[in-house]
């Protein structure tokens, strides 16, 4: 209880600051739509790429120096990109310096999971599941939500300029990395030492060759990355633009949301639907086993899409409305994603590489991810006309797949399965 929050929480904060929140910051310093989708989609490159690198932290220092020093490393960089926002060249400068914040989230992550996964149980796995999955998404409120409202009350009330707002708000995340990686000096865990601790670069080399090779030698793989990769396919069209189109103006088809507006969404309301649907999620799959439950896991994150369908066509002008149909979105995504980590971390992971093979699950949920924010901004301006009504009847469409792929979804670990079942139960 010391560190599994706070690691959870360090952990989401700069990866929705940097997938999610740059586009709100871009939107409202004037950059365009299609320019946002295309570059910020971008600086998801980092999570994709992670289990290229990622048996090369093995032989050096241990996962617990790895997760410090990252946490340090962000707060560097996330400092430089609040300096680099009063340059006029400050849209190259500040996705450069996300770009290193994004390298150092990734490499958080693959280290931050290691340590989770080598030091907690399976069934305490199951039992911190809820809370694991809370606590990073709080770190995405945080970020999405009250920082965003934060923008909003100082923009509006205390008449600062948007650039003004953001480098606040930048140089708070900032600060919070470096609290982080501070109390993770005093309580973070070691995490399990590695096999190849102090073999050096060569050692890497051969375990990034044989995780490859045992990886890919899994029963049921491409079946099962392919499950991965389109789980969260329509969601990842709804995360790049959704924000956009609420705070787009009603002239150009957007609901015309304040800041404020939609922080109080994603921080309030939002945060309540995400919590209750996670761990409603981590009780299904607990009673029912992972297997059982996945498929309907699938269903209560993609039908929810229809929300975004609807308030495109209709244009609510009520914001307490919108709020609430937005937030029917956000509890079915914390109930649907919980399917999507359990399976990757008990489906996939097992194995001598447990580690490396997390992060490559997790680099093709990433490239979900990366595909759709770079194709939604294109298809939005060149294919639908810059139409929003018409972009999330695309959306629909593209919640289909996730859906057909869970209900074929292979579980040849049914070991881990029935761990998931007692080990929650028993919580």
């Amino acid at each position: 209880m010391l560190w599994v929050p706070t690691l959870y929480l360090a952990m989401g904060l700069p990866n929705v600051t940097v997938g999610a929140v740059a586009a709100i910051m871009y939107k409202n310093m004037g950059v365009a739509t299609e320019d946002i989708a295309i570059y910020t989609s971008q600086l998801y490159l980092p999570w994709v790429l992670k289990p290229l690198w990622s048996p090369f932290l093995e032989p050096f220092k241990t996962k617990r120096y790895w997760v410090i020093t990252m946490e340090f490393l962000m707060m560097a960089a996330l400092g430089m990109v609040a300096f680099s926002l009063p340059i006029p060249s400050f849209f190259s400068l500040s996705l450069a310096f996300f770009w290193i914040t994004g390298f150092a989230s990734a490499t958080q992550d693959i280290v931050a999971d290691g340590v989770f996964m080598t030091t907690v149980s399976l069934r305490d796995q199951a039992r911190y599941s809820g809370l694991q999955g809370m606590c990073w998404n709080m770190g995405a409120v945080i970020a999405s939500g009250l920082l965003v409202t934060l923008t909003g009350t100082l923009h509006n009330q205390f008449g600062m300029s948007w650039q003004q707002c953001w480098t606040i708000v930048m140089v708070l995340v900032g600060l919070a990395m470096g609290a982080f990686a501070l109390w993770h000096i005093r309580v973070l865990p070691t995490g399990e030492i590695s096999q190849m601790q102090g073999q050096g670069v060569g050692a890497a080399f051969r375990s990034l060759r044989d995780s490859w090779i045992s990886f890919f030698k899994k029963p049921s793989i491409w079946m099962m990355l392919t499950v991965v990769f389109f789980y969260r396919f329509g969601e990842g069209f709804i995360e790049k633009l959704g924000p956009i189109f609420l705070l787009e103006e009603r002239t150009k088809g957007g609901l015309g949301l304040s800041n404020e507006a939609m922080g109080h969404i994603n921080g309030s309301v939002g945060t309540i639907a995400f919590i209750a649907g996670a761990f409603l999620g981590g009780f299904l799959a607990a009673k029912m086993t992972l297997r059982r439950s996945f498929f309907i896991l699938a269903l209560a994150l993609n039908i929810p899409h229809l929300t975004y369908f609807y308030l495109s066509h209709a244009m609510p002008g009520d914001t307490t409305w919108i709020g609430l149909v937005v937030t029917i979105e956000k509890f079915g995504f914390g109930l649907g994603s919980v399917g999507h980590m359990l399976y990757m971390m008990q489906q996939i992971a097992p194995g001598p590489f447990k580690m490396t093979h997390y992060a490559f699950a997790t680099g093709v949920m990433a490239m979900t991810k990366w595909v759709t924010g770079w194709i939604s901004g294109p298809l939005f301006k060149n294919v639908f006309g810059e139409n929003y009504a018409v972009f999330f009847t695309f959306v629909l469409f593209a919640s289909i797949p996730p859906v057909i792929m869970a209900f074929l979804a292979p579980f040849p670990q049914r070991g881990h399965d029935e761990a998931i079942q007692g080990g929650a139960g028993g919580h």
